[in-house]
């Protein structure tokens, strides 16, 4: 559970005794406690959590240096990051009014304390003999170096991060800051999401020049251009995500770092991935692996933040068709994905056998529009196969032996029926088995996601279906439906919120499932 730093208020002294009374064998009174309120030279800070005060610390300014008074945490939340939490925001303060260095006396048996201040850049000076009278206890007297030196940064850099796993770092709800970071393919992508899934940066470095002239992705190239993009992009979603807020944000603000890990490139997932790890070790920030696909199906929350399991989903993409049955948001059952092309695939291959340019789902689109879904009777495969896979290749080869024939008659082909015909075959066998599954799983919603879901005539022919049936639909925006990294912060800030974490020794999943989310 985490905690609010705040000013000590005359209302807590009451809190703060009890626990200077379970805390110390000479504890101080209440009077002392409130005579150090009116002091100019002091600071004291209390961490709250739910409403309660779970510890406090002061200290006293100096002629420039600081003393740490006393920090104290209640025994029933000890170990759980409340005394870094006050540490660390009572050095900010200190060193915000001026100090250059801190020190203090600490039980020379209390481990814990020692190793906290130590971690904080923190050194032995000298030792005080018989210091705590009523115990006999000696104190270490410990000195930092300047606060504002560059090992002290790094030090207290590291200390902050800390503090951010435990206390609430972002708004007044004390909802968290997720940095999304996307390398699953060819686009290179960072993202702030903050409270309520509120997009707070979004930037996407996209490579479809470089590809283009291939006719699709090449990895070698698309590693390439990640590595030479991702921390210029990074950089900008910080920035955005300070312009939107009206206050500087860096790293310092930033509560969580998920990832994606998989499924995609290898290469490509490799490079978000190393500089998602460095950049936790750096900074001790949380680091949460997602699910490219999962993070598909999180993308429809942007936009219907009432969006609740169970429900359906239809993910389609360049490199995907799954239908999935999502009882709980985080549990996924795949129904049935395709067996050899996925729709993306399928529409970017038909593209490129009639000359038409890369990427081909948003090139055949625009030519459906003109055309006659029903000129031309191309296979619907798998549509009565009883379950809930797809076959797209087989449509393909229809739809290129069909351009041979009309060719070597030498007739002209008309692109635009030619378009909307291979649009509909792919489209009709995908609306028939969502809705099947929607029915036999008596959902009352259901989630179009992925890079195809742009296309408008599947969103309109799945709407209507649905919606014909009482099931409600939710679909992300049409730029939230193709690879980003605000739908991969909006994945991780639930998972942040579960308390999972990824450990910095997991590699790349190019072939992670989605049923292992």
């Amino acid at each position: 559970m985490r905690v609010r730093l705040r000013p000590l208020r005359p209302e807590d002294l009451r809190s703060v005794l009890a626990i200077e009374e379970a805390s110390f064998p000479r504890p101080w009174s209440e009077g002392m406690f409130a005579a150090e309120l009116g002091l100019p030279d002091r600071m004291w800070f209390v961490a709250e959590r739910d409403g309660e005060v779970v510890g406090y610390a002061g200290a006293m300014m100096q002629l420039g240096e600081a003393h740490v008074m006393n920090l104290a945490v209640a025994a029933g939340a000890r170990r759980q990051g409340v005394a870094t939490v006050l540490l660390s925001g009572l050095i900010d303060a200190l060193r915000d009014r001026g100090a250059h260095g801190v020190t203090l006396e600490v039980r020379e048996n209390n481990d814990a304390a020692i190793s906290l201040y130590e971690s904080a850049g923190m050194h032995a000076v000298g030792e005080r003999p018989g210091y705590y009278v009523e115990t006999g206890e000696s104190a270490v007297v410990m000195w930092s170096d300047d606060l504002d030196s560059p090992g002290m940064n790094a030090r207290l850099d590291i200390l902050r991060a800390r503090a951010r796993r435990y206390s609430y770092a972002s708004d007044d709800d004390g909802h968290p800051y997720v940095l999304g970071i996307e390398t699953s393919c060819d686009e290179t992508a960072a993202a702030v999401v903050g409270a309520h899934n509120e997009v707070i940066a979004n930037v996407v470095a996209t490579q479809v020049d470089f590809h283009a002239r291939f006719g699709g992705v090449v990895p070698e190239i698309a590693s390439r251009k990640h590595t030479e993009a991702i921390v210029a992009v990074v950089s900008e979603a910080l920035t955005q995500a300070a312009g939107t807020l009206g206050r500087p944000f860096g790293f310092d603000d930033v509560d969580a770092i998920a990832v994606t890990r998989g499924p995609g490139l290898v290469g490509a997932l490799v490079v978000g991935l190393a500089y998602a790890k460095g950049l936790s070790l750096a900074t001790g920030i949380p680091l949460i692996g997602i699910n490219h696909l999962e993070a598909h199906i999180f993308a429809a929350l942007l936009e219907d933040p009432n969006l609740a399991p169970p429900l359906i989903a239809l993910v389609v993409s360049g490199g995907h068709t799954s239908l999935v049955y999502v009882p709980e948001w985080g549990e996924y059952r795949v129904l049935g994905e395709t067996l050899d092309d996925a729709a993306g695939e399928a529409f970017d291959k038909v593209a490129k056998a009639l000359g038409l340019g890369y990427p081909g789902g948003p090139i055949i689109s625009r030519l459906a529009e003109q055309g006659d879904p029903a000129a031309i009777e191309f296979p619907r495969a798998m549509l009565h196969s009883g379950d809930y896979s797809f076959s797209l290749s087989g449509l393909k080869t229809a739809v290129i032996n069909h351009v041979s024939h009309e060719r070597e008659a030498g007739r002209e082909l008309h692109l635009p029926d030619l378009a909307a015909s291979f649009q509909a075959a792919v489209i009709d066998v995908q609306v028939a088995k969502a809705v099947r599954a929607a029915e036999e799983y008596r959902v009352s919603s259901f989630v179009i996601a992925g890079g195809v879901a742009a296309n408008t005539a599947l969103r309109q022919g799945l709407t209507d279906a649905m919606r014909s049936r009482g099931i409600e639909v939710a679909v992300p925006a049409l730029h939230m439906c193709t690879d980003n990294a605000a739908m991969v912060a909006t994945a991780g800030l639930f998972r942040y919120a579960r308390g999972e974490r990824m450990s910095r020794a997991d590699d790349a999943a190019p072939g992670l499932r989605l049923d292992s989310a």
